[in-house]
């Protein structure tokens, strides 16, 4: 019968028995602590959120990074410590090696992924990011998240000791290639990057792209779709978007309203002189006006011009249009009361707009005779 000292001696699979014990040790403490102190981090995070405790920002990150971090991973680490009391052939240790590497470098993919988002919560928590903007945030994660994935898988194969140059010279001509390929998707890409760093607009605005006048209802990645006023949804493109000269009426503060009376010539002055000051009773009787000037401008061709401004101070159309309707009747009052009279074009006589006549005993307007 072999002893104890003997069994622990004994070989099998290239190691000792004592060898893979002392390894079966390290990866069963390793495999539990983790977990457990993953746990107790996670715990520990969730009561500071529900209590809305504020925390350094060092260990607030560090906190999320552990919350964030794989039971793969973790897995992967006992086993890279298990592996340290163990001694296997080449081949099994590189395909050891290889799945340490890829698992690694696919941790720090997801650390960097779970960083991006905690910053942009972390912002919008704190008020300094529009809420109105999700769609241009997925396309920042988005980006985000493709270069961190490809620097994190060139790194991965520079530390399984492949030369990446001749793949980054490679993946250079091939991007050139391939950028040429979807010129308009890059640019519609960019443009979307532009949208959601400059916010020219943001969803809910109210905006007019060209002949579109209409809310936005999402800006995605390649496109931005507007609910036009008549109801369609229109689809543009980014690029073409931000060509275009765009007007936010979402962004409006008030309504600058100008328009123009028109007063015959045969007015007499005393009326014309009462013009300005009764057109500025009537807009500020008006609530959210504000009066900026009535002036007899010019002499026209068929009237005496007086041009109004004046704004409403909201943006609301419909207020607008309300306010608008009551100054127009109630000058349309006030002007009927005092005798002023509006002028209006009259046409000159054309003889070639007439129809024609015929004068009365010409042969033309002789009955025709049936018996002739």
């Amino acid at each position: 019968m072999m002893s104890w000292q003997e069994i622990w001696h004994t070989e099998f699979l290239w190691n000792s028995v004592g060898n893979w014990s002392l390894a079966l040790v390290a990866f069963l403490v390793t495999f539990t602590v983790l977990p457990l102190l993953k746990g107790f981090i996670s715990s520990r995070r969730k009561k500071w959120a529900q209590a809305q405790r504020e925390l350094p920002l060092a260990i607030e990150v560090a906190a999320m990074l552990v919350d964030r971090t794989s039971k793969l991973f973790l897995f992967t680490i006992a086993v890279a410590f298990a592996c340290t009391f163990l001694s296997f052939p080449t081949r099994i240790e590189n395909v050891v090696r290889i799945a340490i590497v890829l698992t690694f470098w696919f941790q720090v993919g997801l650390w960097g992924m779970s960083a991006v988002r905690f910053a942009i919560n972390r912002r919008a928590h704190r008020g300094s990011l529009d809420p109105t903007l999700a769609s241009s945030i997925d396309i920042i994660v988005f980006v985000s998240g493709l270069t961190i994935w490809t620097m994190a898988f060139l790194l991965a194969l520079d530390n399984l000791g492949i030369e990446i140059k001749p793949l980054l010279a490679g993946l250079g001509i091939g991007g050139i290639a391939v950028a040429l390929a979807v010129q308009s998707v890059l640019g519609d890409l960019l443009a979307s990057m532009s949208i959601a760093l400059d916010k020219p607009f943001t969803v809910g605005d109210s905006i007019q792209v060209d002949d579109v006048n209409g809310t936005v209802e999402h800006i995605g990645v390649k496109s931005t779709r507007v609910r036009s006023i008549s109801g369609e949804q229109v689809i543009m493109s980014n690029a073409d978007i931000l060509k275009s000269r765009v007007r936010n009426n979402g962004r409006m503060r008030e309504r600058r309203s100008a328009f123009t009376l028109n007063i015959v010539y045969n007015t007499p002055l005393e009326k014309l002189r009462a013009v300005p000051r009764i057109v500025k009773e009537i807009v500020l009787a008006q609530p959210r006006t504000r009066f900026d000037r009535c002036h007899f401008l010019t002499y026209g061709e068929w009237a005496l011009r007086f041009e109004v401004v004046y704004f409403v101070t909201v943006a609301d159309f419909g207020v607008y249009a309300d306010t608008q309707q009551t100054i127009n009747l109630a000058i349309f009052e006030r002007f009927e009361q005092m005798g002023i009279e509006f002028a209006f074009p009259s046409r000159p006589f054309d003889p070639a707009l007439q129809p024609p006549s015929t004068p009365l005993g010409s042969e033309a307007a002789r009955p025709i005779d049936s018996q002739s």
